[in-house]
């Protein structure tokens, strides 16, 4: 599987130790099946804490029997309860070495935010995300999922 990572720090080796906590499928280091996806990300990483350039980091990730894996299918009420917790607990709230979903990005924030304070029931934040097109997103969070993922190129991203 061809996976891609935009951001704005180069890096040749990923390490989970610096993945950002609080996130969608709970810490780790997050790509996505769409390169349109990753350059966007870069440019945000880059408008957002600077740095020198923004990088588009293209991976192959082999997916093995041994892999415990999560996947939504799409904008449901367990993947909106998932993320909920992550983002509020933080850390890793589960037991999957990779999950793949859509994204909660900055059309959908908003809503899950009032989910989670409580202003918008299930239904209600599930009936404004329906319209929303997410992308999609895969999460690693453990070294025997990591083992599984090739760097194999690496671009400065200009916009």
């Amino acid at each position: 599987m061809t996976l891609y990572h935009g951001s704005n720090v180069e890096f040749s080796a990923v390490d989970l130790a610096k993945s950002k906590d609080k996130r969608d499928f709970g810490k780790g280091f997050y790509l996505t099946t769409l390169k349109s996806q990753a350059e966007s990300w870069a440019i945000r990483m880059y408008n957002r804490y600077g740095f020198e350039d923004s990088y588009v980091y293209e991976f192959e990730l082999t997916i093995t029997d041994d892999l415990r894996m999560k996947q939504f299918s799409g904008l449901t009420e367990e993947w909106l309860k998932f993320i909920a917790e992550n983002r509020i607990k933080g850390g890793i709230q589960h037991n999957f070495d990779l999950v793949q979903g859509p994204v909660a990005n900055d059309d959908t924030r908003e809503t899950i935010s009032y989910y989670i304070d409580g202003i918008y029931r299930v239904e209600e934040a599930l009936r404004r995300l329906e319209y929303k097109l997410p992308n999609d997103q895969i999460s690693i969070h453990t070294e025997k999922a990591l083992s599984q993922l090739i760097l194999t190129r690496k671009e400065i991203y200009v916009k």
